[in-house]
């Protein structure tokens, strides 16, 4: 059984600790954890391990948000993963921050992202997992806040999120979705 995790993301330095870039963050500590290193490949930075017989492949695509389908799609039929598979992780301002949201489909939201990979796979029908980045904004401040740094308390949370987060899409590739929602979802 193989599995895609795409994490997304911007690439670049200015990027690197933002909200935005949460799917990053998270495919960085799973790596960490399952000691597997990113390396330059088509259109993504891509880690790959083994975990209970599966093959989890991660991806984050170097495509920028907005154009993340792109580089899923590709590694979807590269790789041939079937979209029951796939595993996008994205950052989410209508939850609080550090909420974790699983869901099987769902519309984009507005978020840029999503709504590029809806349109390149032509389906809403693809696991999510939503971390919540709060919603701290004025009118008009939501670019701004999405492309900030994390506070210094929010920084200091991430260690735990990021922990359960790992243990969320270890159990969707193992489990499936259905199950690793009753046990996890806030």
């Amino acid at each position: 059984m193989k599995y895609l995790i795409a994490g997304l993301g911007n690439i670049g330095p200015e990027y690197e600790l933002t909200r935005h870039n949460i799917g990053f963050l998270l495919l960085d500590h799973l790596a960490d954890q399952q000691k597997a290193d990113f390396k330059s490949d088509r259109m993504a930075q891509k880690a790959e391990f083994k975990f209970k017989g599966r093959s989890i492949h991660l991806i984050k695509p170097t495509t920028y948000m907005n154009l993340s389908g792109k580089a899923i799609a590709y590694w979807l039929q590269e790789l041939k993963i079937t979209k029951e598979n796939l595993l996008v992780v994205v950052d989410d301002i209508a939850l609080p921050f550090s909420s974790l949201r699983l869901r099987p489909k769902g519309s984009s939201a507005g978020h840029n992202g999503l709504k590029n990979i809806e349109l390149t796979l032509a389906t809403q029908d693809y696991a999510r997992l939503r971390i919540g980045i709060g919603n701290n904004f004025g009118t008009g401040q939501q670019i701004d806040y999405v492309l900030s740094r994390f506070s210094t308390e929010e920084f200091n949370k991430l260690p735990t999120v990021m922990a359960k987060a790992d243990k969320m899409i270890l159990s969707f590739c193992t489990i499936g979705i259905d199950l690793t929602m009753n046990q996890f979802n806030d």
